[in-house]
């Protein structure tokens, strides 16, 4: 999932990162949300309520929604930062490293909710900011590696184009692609696992609580571990046919 670049991607590899980083924005919005009474992935509400507290001078509710708009950008900076940084390295290393810092975040998200948190206004403030600035991580980093194709925590320009998509593939002097094909799938399922990972993450959340919050960082990990194994039964494999 981490090792192609957008050039050389497979209808199946992009499904599965669409698939997978979809359902971690779901559990974790609506984990958020439940929570903490704050979405962590709907920046275009932060700035509504950004412009709302501007008008009443709220001036603490300001600085408050900058500083979470601010981590947002900050971590999508970072991840393209990052991919840049180590891309002449190898792809994976650099598509991995954001999703590491990331598990860091919400591991700090899910030991801190679980054990210390107090319901404070102030602690709910920068556990959201925390969670704010690792789905900035990650929906940076998606885009970079599908070319701009996956955004799983944008779901109003998700169904932009969708509509676009839809559109092109019904529209009687459009021609039905397999590119356009592979492009509502794939919005199809960023969509779909999106739903899904909110309904069972608002599911999870009431039965075990901020424990929810261990399983997204499991989740991430598996997306670490998917390119791994690739490579180890790749190199396996070679040395048990050198052997023979």
């Amino acid at each position: 999932m981490l090792r192609q670049a957008k050039e050389e991607r497979t209808l199946k590899e992009n499904l599965m990162l669409a698939s997978s980083t979809a359902f971690v924005s779901g559990v974790t919005n609506i984990a958020g949300m439940i929570a903490f009474l704050a979405f962590t992935t709907n920046i275009t509400g932060h700035v509504a309520n950004l412009a709302k507290h501007i008008v009443e001078q709220n001036y603490r509710e300001i600085i408050v929604f900058l500083i979470w708009l601010l981590l947002f950008f900050f971590g999508a900076f970072l991840s393209s930062f990052i991919v840049k940084s180590l891309k002449h390295t190898s792809n994976y290393k650099a598509h991995a490293a954001p999703v590491i810092i990331e598990i860091v975040v919400l591991l700090f998200v899910a030991i801190y909710g679980h054990h210390f948190y107090d319901q404070t206004q102030l602690e709910r403030e920068i556990v959201i900011g925390a969670i704010i600035f690792s789905m900035g991580l990650q929906n940076s980093l998606v885009s970079i590696i599908s070319g701009g194709l996956i955004k799983t925590s944008h779901l109003t320009g998700l169904f932009t184009d969708l509509g676009g998509d839809i559109a092109e593939w019904f529209h009687p002097k459009s021609e039905k692609t397999t590119m356009v094909k592979n492009k509502i799938y794939i919005r199809l399922t960023i969509l779909g696992f999106y739903i899904g990972g909110a309904v069972l993450g608002g599911l999870a959340f009431d039965m075990i609580g901020f424990t929810i919050f261990y399983f997204v960082p499991l989740i991430l990990l598996t997306i670490l571990y998917y390119d791994i194994s690739e490579v180890a039964l790749h190199r396996l494999a070679k040395l048990f046919n050198m052997n023979g």
